[in-house]
Parts: C-alpha cells; sequence; structure tokens
C-alpha cells in the first residue's frame, strides 16, 4: 500500500511539473497571460495607407482621430492605418503620381469616372477573392445588385460605399418665399407646373433670378433626367430601358423640346443671365437673395442638407420619380491600387469600413465627447464648440463605407437612414445597371465628342442661345467628330453585356 500512495504521488508531481514546464497552458495550448518568458513576440502590425479627397481644410484633429481609429484595428485586425486625405482640387493629379510612382498605398477612393480608366490601367486589383475571404461584413451589408454594378469584365474591382443609390430630380425653393406667395409646392409635378411659380417670382422679386444653376459649370439639365446616362451621355438609354437600345441623347425630339422651353425660359427672364458663365454656388447665390430655386437631384434628407448649405430653409418638389442606374452606385467607391504589398490586410480594414459602427463614426464625426455628444443615434457638437471651431467636421459620411451605420446630425430627420434605404428600394433600376462603358477601341472619336460637348453643352442647356439655329450646329460637329462610332461600339459593348448576365 505504501508503494502504491508513494507511486501515485510521484505521478501527480511528476504531472505537476509537466504542466508548470509547459508554460501554465490556459487548456488551449496558449501561453497564459502574463507570462512573459514563454510567450511568443506579437506580431508587428500591419500599417496601411488610405487616401480620399477632402473638400475642406485637413481638420487639426486628424492625428487623434487617426489614433483611436488605429486602437480598434490593431484590436481587430492588428493593422493600423495612416489617414492621407489630399485636397479635392488636387485629388485626381495627386492620386496618379502616387500609382504611377509605385508609393506606398493600399486603399484609395475610386471615382465612377475614373473607374474603367484605372482598371485598363491594372492600377486597381480584382477584389473578388479578397471580399469572399476578408470582406463577409461587405457582402453582409450590401444588396448583391448594387456590389455586382461594379464589375468590370465580372470581376469587381471596387466596392460603391453604402448611401443613396438612387436619384429623384426635381426642384428646391426659399421656402420664406413660397410661403410669402402661396405656392403649393404639392402641385409642382411638371417643368410646365414650374413655370407659373418662376413668373410669380419674377413678378414679385424683380432684382431676383426665379431660376439658378445647381452648382458651378452645371447645366439644368445635369438634373433632370429621364435616361440611363450609359456613364457619359455619349448615347443614353431613354427611360432607363428602351429594349437596351442606345441613342443618340442629342438628335431626339425630348432633348429638342426641352431646349426650347429653357430658350422660352431664359428671354423670358426666369433664368440667371450668366447662368452659362456663373461661378457662384447656388447656395452664395440664394443666401445673397440673387437666386429663388435650382434643379437637384433629391433623396431622403436633402431639404435639411441644403437649408444648411444656404442657411435659409429650402423645400422641394419632385419631377422624376427614383430611379438607380450603374453611375448611382459606383459615383463613390474604394479600391485596393497594386501597390499595396499587403491586399489582405488592406481588405480586412476596408471590411471595418462597412460593418464596424466605431470605426464608422470616428472616421464620420470624429471623438464623442470632444468633436461631438450623442444621444441615442443623435449627436451635436459639444458646449462651446460650433462647425468653424471644432478640430474635426469632415461632414463627408457618403464617402466613408457603409454610412447607415453613421450617427444623425441633430437637425436632419432621425430615421434618415431607415429611409433612405427604403428609397433605393423603390427605385426603379435601369434595364442597364451594371453596365460600365469602355472608350478604348474608340477613344480618338471619344475624345473629339466629348470636346464637341463641352463646347456647346452649357449655353444650350441653360437657355443661352437659341436651339433652332444652334443644336443643328451642335449635331452636325458631332456627326463629324465621330459619334455614331462611339455609339455603335457603345450598343456593341451592352449588347455582349447583356448577353453574358443572363
Amino acid at each position: 500500500m505504501k508503494k502504491r500512495f508513494t507511486s501515485a504521488s510521484a505521478l501527480v508531481i511528476g504531472s505537476m511539473l509537466l504542466l508548470s514546464a509547459c508554460g501554465g497552458s490556459n487548456g488551449s495550448g496558449a501561453p497564459a497571460a502574463g507570462d512573459k518568458t514563454s510567450a511568443k513576440p506579437a506580431e508587428k502590425p500591419t500599417e496601411l495607407t488610405v487616401a480620399y479627397p477632402i473638400f475642406g481644410p485637413v481638420p487639426k484633429d486628424l492625428p487623434l482621430v487617426q489614433e483611436a481609429i488605429n486602437k480598434i484595428a490593431q484590436q481587430k485586425i492588428n493593422a493600423t492605418v495612416k489617414l492621407t486625405p489630399i485636397s479635392f482640387g488636387n485629388w485626381h493629379q495627386q492620386v496618379n503620381l502616387m500609382l504611377s510612382s509605385n508609393e506606398k498605398l493600399d486603399l484609395m477612393l475610386v471615382y465612377g469616372s475614373r473607374y474603367s480608366g484605372y482598371v485598363a490601367k491594372g492600377q486597381i486589383v480584382a477584389l473578388d477573392k479578397l471580399i469572399e475571404q476578408q470582406g463577409q461584413g461587405i457582402k453582409k451589408a450590401m444588396d448583391p445588385a448594387y456590389l455586382d454594378a461594379s464589375k468590370i469584365g465580372g470581376s469587381i474591382y471596387a466596392v460603391p460605399t453604402i448611401r443613396d443609390f438612387a436619384g429623384s430630380y426635381g426642384i428646391v425653393m426659399r421656402k420664406d418665399l413660397v410661403d410669402k406667395y402661396q405656392i403649393d409646392v404639392n402641385k409642382i409635378r411638371t417643368l410646365d407646373d414650374l413655370e407659373p411659380v418662376l413668373k410669380t417670382i419674377k413678378d414679385k422679386e424683380p432684382n431676383m433670378a426665379p431660376l439658378v444653376p445647381s452648382t458651378v459649370g452645371s447645366s439644368f439639365l445635369d438634373f433632370y433626367r429621364t435616361y440611363d446616362q450609359l456613364g457619359d451621355t455619349i448615347g443614353v438609354l431613354p427611360n432607363f430601358d428602351n429594349n437596351l437600345k442606345v441613342v443618340d441623347l442629342y438628335e431626339t425630339q425630348e432633348y429638342k423640346e426641352l431646349l426650347k422651353k429653357l430658350r422660352g425660359w431664359y428671354t423670358s427672364g426666369l433664368i440667371l443671365k450668366d447662368a452659362a458663365t456663373n461661378k457662384t454656388s447656388q447656395y452664395d447665390l440664394i443666401k445673397s437673395n440673387r437666386g429663388f430655386a435650382y434643379f437637384a437631384q433629391l433623396k431622403p434628407g436633402f431639404e435639411q442638407q441644403e437649408t444648411r448649405g444656404s442657411g435659409m430653409e429650402m423645400v422641394s418638389a419632385t419631377f422624376i420619380q427614383p430611379t438607380t442606374a450603374t453611375k448611382n452606385v459606383t459615383s463613390q467607391m474604394w479600391g485596393i491600387p497594386a501597390n499595396s504589398k499587403t491586399p489582405e490586410k488592406a481588405m480586412e480594414f476596408l471590411n471595418l469600413m462597412y460593418s464596424d459602427k466605431d470605426i464608422v463614426n470616428l472616421i464620420d464625426w470624429g471623438i464623442e465627447g470632444k468633436h461631438y455628444v450623442k444621444s441615442d443615434n443623435v449627436i451635436d457638437y459639444p458646449q462651446g464648440v460650433d462647425a468653424q471651431s471644432s478640430g474635426y467636421n469632415v461632414n463627408q459620411g457618403f464617402m466613408f463605407g457603409n454610412q447607415f451605420l453613421s450617427y444623425v446630425f441633430k437637425g436632419d430627420d432621425p430615421k434618415i437612414w431607415e429611409k433612405t434605404e427604403q428609397f433605393n428600394k423603390s427605385a426603379l433600376k435601369s434595364k442597364a445597371l451594371g453596365f460600365q462603358f469602355d472608350a478604348e477601341r474608340v477613344k480618338s472619336e471619344f475624345a473629339a465628342v466629348s470636346n464637341v460637348v463641352a463646347e456647346y453643352k452649357l449655353p444650350l442647356e441653360t437657355g443661352s442661345v437659341d436651339p433652332d439655329t444652334i443644336l443643328p450646329q451642335f449635331i452636325s460637329k458631332l456627326k463629324s467628330a465621330g459619334v455614331d462610332k462611339v455609339i455603335a461600339e457603345k450598343q456593341k459593348q451592352l449588347d455582349e453585356w447583356a448577353k453574358n448576365k443572363k
């Protein structure tokens, strides 16, 4: 008995020594917390360079926000980010320089207008496998139809940000004058309905232009579209369908009639006289009592957005119900440059931008308590802080991942994101949703036609010139520049796209 006890005791002691020698296993084979002698050194976090355009100055508190983001990113994916905002005016030039010089760049914003060019030059990488392996949050958050809309040649090269994916065109007006002259906004449903309203303002407010441009350099028809632009308006799809038959917009009867209407408004004094050359924003025209209304692409919360922009309360009326085309979806996207040495880790952080509420709100709004205070999902500036004095006031939530995870700023509808999601779901989807035109095979003709459009479009579409005289000249020059060849190529690619989609 004594021998058996001694043997058993030795066995127990030996087992204890063996466990001790294993470094105090926690049962999973990993070193116990606090045991520094046997733990493997932590893997150094991957630093990711993330570039995006910014419309104002670089916020002075950007380093603080970056540090807060990195605490989360390092814990969740063992990565840190170097946020690299670039002024909007220098964005395209600076990014092209970074891409061509193979400068370190791991994530970048991709505008739809530049997307096919980046792909054609091999400057951004295909993301299909990365999304499948590291992008589950992206897949969960996004309707597959919108993700597929970014495909070129059957592959996804950039992920659209989640925001308003549709547009409904209409008119935005000063509410004080709408109330003063008892204008019934609910009865404004067409351009013909709008005309007497503009005449009322012309008669009652003789020093004010009833209709002003929507943005500097834009025409009125840029914000009144009944067709899918198919990327560039050089060959369009009427009524977002037309059995996928591409037509020359500028030769259509509808375009001719719209130009005549605008010309009539212009000669009657209903349009800002220098609309074609105007360099003043719509907000400043409204603030300075020089303008009453402008066309716009509407969405939920748009009235509040424009009220903040102009400092005057604005109301809107809708002409064209919500529609979704490729350009709506792909206008703001994120891609991984070929420069990146760690595309898998870049996708892991991109995934956080679509799935992690803390990451999204740090990028969108900054640090809680310092840059904003929160009640439920509604935020406001802290006491004593405003837009000018805040150290982080980017206000570009549409640009960063999943905007539906973003807090709502005081004054906006607390249900804005639920309403935006419903707005997206209710929109008419273009029959060509997902089609991307590649102009490479007709690049000479495309460039020549684009130059002609740039010459004639603004004067015609602001009513500044007589379409009876100028439109035939415009069409003739388009023909000489090769518009028919561009449209034929676009039709060929659209037919091929539709065939492969089935």
